[in-house]
């Protein structure tokens, strides 16, 4: 009875500090304090203001992020001067570019031009909804999340095109055009990618997800095909964000600075601020689908190990499974050379779309059988 009562108070304490407890306690004050419209309301703009709050936060951290993992990566001090280690360097670059003048070239199309941006970054809100950030911690559990995640993701390319026309220049349009192919290319071996643990999970809904790896992740019960499922995903997102190796809409030795070339301000801050975003988006669906999201890490029937894993906030697991990826890809733009055009679409088209069709035939054999751990 005593193990018991030790398990039971760790779970108590675990819960004090959990996002679960906070939105808990939270939505039940506002309902008693309010009626039911305007606390749904209270509630809704909430979420908009923590979403807000939640891409500024990222924009700053990922940006250093950025910057410390390529000085050590390439052994060299990065960011040393603006604050403790650099800490504020990030804030400093924020205020330069808020004070910057925003330019529109004269032959522009305006409206396109300044929407440009916008389309990008409500596409990146937009992707937030059914995303777990922990255990009952989630703006919208859509029975359909993860198609609507795949539908959703796909719109960035409109905005990235829309920038591209708008600005009138021949470097912009050529980016623009680069990066729609990428995304609309990559999209197919990503999206195999993710059907694999559809078919595993037997549902489309992310909390369904996430609730049948309770006794182990798919990275690890899924076998070799969900491995090969992972690999592909991470090399498909890390294109579909224009990431180095995969960074020909923007490459500056040929390009410029691709699509936002004309861009200057606070636009070009929202379209630098949406990369990181959608970095940190792509990686924690990957952390949702194929490293259980939230949920700890559970081996079998060792119970003592499981139930200490379970004292770990969900919120640190979800963040630290997404920091990891997010560190593989900046690991990714800083060790491998930029591809050519040819080579990124040889690479979809004659390797990893083949591949990925197969390895789904793999996996919906393994999920009919059972075969699974």
């Amino acid at each position: 009875m005593s193990h018991e009562k030790a398990i039971n108070d760790l779970k108590i304490k675990s819960s004090m500090f959990s996002l679960e407890g906070i939105t808990s306690s939270l939505h039940q004050w506002l309902y008693a304090t309010l009626s039911p419209t305007f606390a749904l309301l209270a509630e809704c703009v909430i979420v908009i203001l923590l979403a807000i709050a939640l891409f500024a936060a990222l924009g700053l951290v990922l940006v250093l992020m950025e910057r410390k993992v390529a000085a050590h990566i390439q052994i060299r001090l990065g960011p040393n001067r603006v604050g403790p280690g650099g800490m504020f360097q990030t804030v400093a670059d924020t205020l330069k570019l808020i004070m910057k003048e925003g330019l529109t070239p004269d032959k522009a199309d305006k409206f396109l031009f300044n929407l440009a941006p916008f389309i990008v970054m409500i596409v990146a809100m937009l992707l937030l909804a059914p995303i777990a950030f922990a255990k009952g911690f989630q703006i919208w559990d859509i029975n359909i999340g993860v198609l609507y995640l795949s539908a959703i993701s796909s719109l960035s390319v409109i905005g990235i095109l829309m920038a591209g026309w708008a600005s009138n220049n021949k470097y912009s349009l050529l980016g623009a055009m680069r990066s729609g192919a990428q995304i609309v290319s990559y999209e197919l071996s990503a999206g195999l990618a993710i059907l694999s643990i559809v078919v595993l999970s037997g549902s489309l809904q992310i909390s369904d997800i996430i609730a049948a790896q309770e006794n182990g992740w798919w990275l690890f019960k899924g076998h070799i095909p969900v491995i090969i499922s992972f690999v592909i995903f991470i090399i498909a997102v890390t294109a579909e964000t224009n990431r180095a190796p995969f960074d020909l809409a923007e490459a500056e030795s040929e390009l410029t600075a691709g699509f936002h070339t004309e861009y200057s301000g606070m636009r070009f801050a929202l379209f630098f601020l949406a990369e990181y975003i959608n970095i940190f988006i792509v990686c924690a669906i990957g952390a949702t689908l194929f490293l259980g999201g939230w949920m700890p890490l559970h081996i079998g029937h060792w119970e003592g190990f499981n139930h200490i894993m379970d004292y770990i906030p969900s919120s640190i697991w979800f963040f630290g499974k997404t920091i990891f990826l997010i560190f593989l890809i900046m690991w990714f733009r800083w060790t491998f050379p930029r591809l050519r055009v040819d080579q990124l679409l040889n690479l979809e088209w004659k390797y990893l779309l083949p591949i990925s069709m197969l390895n789904l035939i793999l996996v919906t054999i393994i999920a009919i059988f059972g075969w699974h751990f």
